[in-house]
């Protein structure tokens, strides 16, 4: 593995094997002068807090495919400007993940750029191990390759999990053909991080979701999620895995929001609920985690709720805008604990992702 040095090798100080990737406009943090970093403290302890949701990329990659990381999206190519920014959020580690673009490409290539690209999360993560843990990427569309390349991750590269899309090519990740991965994700007992797909529902409903309001974010990905969680319930995968620990993004869609409709569909319509369940819908949100990213009080009052504050993991969705109040949406939100707080801000994920208190 490239060492420290090596890894910030480059002349003008820029990383050498991994893009952190956003929308559209300079860092504040890379304009600002070095700021004093932020130490979060609940009822006079100072607490490490864990964003579990945060983006980034590896060009040496995704030149195999001929892709480049888009000149209209920030590259933030200096690892500083992130720990800058990080440091002004008062986010202590983050868990890096890379939004699959690769569930096409046949296995020589898949096997070719997953290794270059956990092997360069593994660079990052051990440049400054202190604030960055990675899930490794997997090539889903073949699934005993993503199995094999999940233990490579963990086992060779330290890895901590694996980043996955809501869909794979229009297959639902409860299809059998993936149970090899959820085999061997439950076998390592690593976290798997859902994050919706671009290519996702979006792609398969465009002319509904055209139009002003990005539809096909706001609604779209929330929505993917929503169907993945679902599938996985209703068609018996966490039942068959039942030690599996997977983590869903944006506050897991709509699904914590109207779950009770699962529990009351099978009572209404047998008939379409063919695959008998262990337990009601409603109770396997308490076997799943869910990123905090639902923006205001109430929503995030509500996922508690639903789910429990011991699933709730706080998610930034850095370097997308969506928020740079994270940990300030935990501490605000009425209602909860201190010992909750501490949880959500970063106990539960350091658990999850074995990340030292």
């Amino acid at each position: 593995m490239t060492s420290r040095r090596e890894f910030f090798k480059d002349a003008a100080g820029t990383t050498a094997g991994i893009a952190f990737v956003g929308c559209g406009l300079m860092s504040e943090a890379a304009a600002q002068p070095q700021a004093r970093r932020r130490e979060v403290v609940v009822n006079g302890r100072r607490v490490k807090t864990v964003d579990v949701h945060a983006h980034c990329a590896v060009p040496e990659a995704m030149a195999l495919l001929g892709r480049k990381v888009e000149p209209q999206t920030l590259l933030m190519s200096q690892a500083a400007d992130r720990l800058r920014a990080m440091d002004d959020q008062g986010v202590d580690v983050e868990a890096l993940s890379i939004n699959p673009y690769w569930y096409k490409v046949d296995r020589d290539v898949a096997r070719e750029l997953i290794r270059i690209q956990n092997e360069k999360l593994a660079e990052a993560c051990a440049a400054n191990p202190e604030r960055f843990v990675a899930f490794a990427s997997v090539a889903l569309q073949h699934p005993d390759l993503a199995a094999d390349q999940l233990e490579e991750g963990v086992k060779k590269y330290g890895l901590r999990g694996a980043g996955i899309g809501g869909s794979v090519n229009g297959e639902e990740l409860a299809d059998p053909k993936f149970h090899p991965f959820w085999a061997k994700a439950e076998q390592l007992g690593v976290l798997v991080f859902i994050h919706p797909q671009a290519t996702g529902v979006a792609a398969e409903l465009p002319s509904r979701l055209k139009g002003n309001g990005g539809l096909e974010n706001v609604i779209g990905n929330p929505l993917e999620t929503t169907i993945a969680l679902s599938h996985l319930i209703f068609e018996g995968t966490l039942d068959r895995f039942p030690g599996l620990k997977i983590c869903a993004a944006h506050g897991g869609g709509y699904l914590p929001s109207y779950a009770a409709r699962s529990d009351a569909g099978c009572v209404t319509f047998p008939e379409r609920c063919s695959k008998p369940l262990k337990k009601k819908p409603t109770e396997y949100l308490r076997q799943l985690y869910f990123d905090s990213l639902v923006f205001t009080p109430e929503a995030l009052r509500h996922l508690v709720a639903e789910t429990g504050s011991s699933q709730i993991v706080m998610g930034t969705d850095y370097p997308f805008p969506w928020t740079k109040t994270s940990v300030d949406h935990i501490l605000g939100t009425p209602g909860l604990s201190d010992a909750e707080r501490v949880a959500m801000l970063g106990g539960t994920a350091a658990t999850l992702l074995g990340i030292k208190a």
